[in-house]
């Protein structure tokens, strides 16, 4: 078994992040560290070494949602004084599995064999990084409208934007997108 580096762990935050940001609800805003909950997962998957030598990356990325999902419903508990809610736990898991699912809508249709499963979870770790580079507010755009699901009205009312300068944001953070992808490809 070969021993994982941090850098091979690193090139899954970008990834992180997205999930991360897209299940924190505004009220957290400012009071929940998500790049620290991502550090934290991180950590952990650098940790767990041993048990994930053999992974490959569609199995360390469900790994790593799994990990974030339970590190996200701990910050969220100490935020809140109540109990243990084991209930939103499976819910915020639940939410991440969507948002993952939405994430990989915007690939091309999924493949079926282990090489092209391996190129599918490197296209995902890919459109992460590239959301990750895109402006602040066409990321969240494109976040919430994508991977949230909300309507072009729903983003707007929650940045308090008009509808077209949403449409507007969404058309040129998707073109700016596809040419983040492209020269990543390209450079490939």
């Amino acid at each position: 078994m070969t021993k994982s580096q941090p850098d091979d762990w690193e090139r899954f935050r970008a990834f992180l992040l997205v999930l991360a940001r897209v299940q924190t609800d505004a009220r957290w805003k400012g009071k929940l560290d998500v790049s620290g909950v991502v550090q934290q997962t991180l950590l952990e998957a650098f940790q767990a070494n041993t048990q994930l030598a053999d992974a490959n990356d569609h199995q360390k990325a469900a790994w790593l949602k799994r990990a974030l999902a339970n590190n996200l419903a701990d910050e969220v508990r100490k935020l809140t004084t109540n109990r243990r809610d084991v209930g939103r736990e499976q819910s915020l898991e639940a939410a991440l599995d969507e948002s993952m699912s939405r994430l990989e809508l915007l690939l091309p249709a999924g493949q079926a064999t282990p090489s092209q499963e391996a190129v599918r979870a490197e296209r995902l770790l890919r459109l992460s990084q590239a959301l990750s580079a895109l402006p602040e507010n066409q990321r969240q755009v494109i976040e919430l409208h994508h991977l949230r699901g909300q309507s072009l009205v729903e983003v707007a009312t929650a940045l308090n934007l008009t509808k077209p300068a949403v449409a507007g944001l969404l058309h040129r953070g998707l073109k700016k997108l596809r040419e983040l992808l492209t020269e990543d490809e390209t450079d490939a």
